[in-house]
């Protein structure tokens, strides 16, 4: 709904009542519920997955007859659910892994999964609503930038997992950042269909750039149909077993779970971000 408002308007106008999975709020008790958490989740383990298979190196440390092996060092820019499986299952896999999110709070979740935290001290604050990662200002985006660069250049996997809802997609690597990557080093942009993390990311290609491979997946948890299909029917289970009292539709919009994911409902847009998004004015 956030990336294509112009449909809830429409929705509004033919007085039907709709909801959207993505705005379920992000609180304890509608965890069960949250269809972006589990499908992220899926994502963030197949991105790696998608990495090891275009790397040309191994990813543990190997001791061989031939000689000692080093492990892969993986960077992973964004410490949500996406980016806390991803730094999983590339420890799982052997890697040295790096870690970097704008909401300092996320640090001991890293370090919690074997990763070293990347800090960037920024003079503003990171966190939105909902404890997403909120848009930065230029000055912000452009210093973050200039700390990641030699960290990336030394990764030989770099997976991005940075977005704002509703939003394009902030540019984390530029490409004179992909200029100082090892050939052979691989990206995987799991924001291509937002726009992208990296400056050459083409959504739904594979991109050589001087020697480093740019991945942009544009529907990861589509690869993995079994369980992005089991968790997102329980998602969708939960949430009407909260709507339905006694085999009876009941919208008790005092719930914050069903006022927050709910944004068309007897003629009006119901959600602000959507009204935001569409330029209508507040309680209108």
């Amino acid at each position: 709904s956030l990336g294509n408002p112009a449909i809830v308007k429409r929705l509004a106008e033919r007085k039907i009542t709709a909801f959207s999975m993505e705005l379920i709020p992000r609180t304890s008790r509608a965890q069960v519920m949250d269809a972006l958490s589990s499908q992220a989740n899926i994502g963030g383990y197949k991105a790696v997955l998608l990495a090891s298979a275009a790397l040309p190196k191994f990813f543990p440390m190997l001791t061989t007859a031939a000689g000692t092996i080093k492990p892969a060092k993986v960077l992973v820019m964004g410490a949500g659910v996406a980016g806390l499986q991803a730094i999983a299952t590339a420890r799982r896999l052997g890697a040295v892994v790096e870690a970097f999110d704008i909401r300092p709070e996320v640090k001991e979740q890293v370090q919690s999964l074997g990763a070293k935290f990347v800090d960037v001290t920024l003079q503003e604050d990171t966190v939105a609503e909902g404890g997403y990662a909120k848009e930065l200002s230029e000055q912000a985006k452009q210093h973050t930038r200039e700390v990641l660069t030699q960290h990336v250049a030394a990764s030989d996997i770099v997976i991005t997992t940075a977005q704002v809802p509703g939003k394009k997609a902030p540019l984390l690597v530029t490409k004179e950042m992909v200029d100082q990557m090892k050939p052979g080093a691989v990206i995987v942009d799991m924001a291509a269909s937002q726009g992208g993390n990296c400056e050459c990311t083409e959504a739904g290609k594979d991109v050589q750039w001087n020697g480093v491979t740019i991945i942009g997946p544009v529907n990861l948890p589509a690869t993995m149909p079994v369980h992005a299909s089991e968790l997102y029917a329980k998602n969708i289970s939960a949430l009407l077993k909260l709507m339905i009292k006694d085999g009876e539709l009941n919208l008790d919009f005092e719930d914050d779970i069903i006022a927050g994911a709910c944004v068309a409902h007897g003629g009006e847009i119901r959600n602000q971000r959507v009204k935001d998004a569409l330029g209508v004015a507040v309680g209108s």
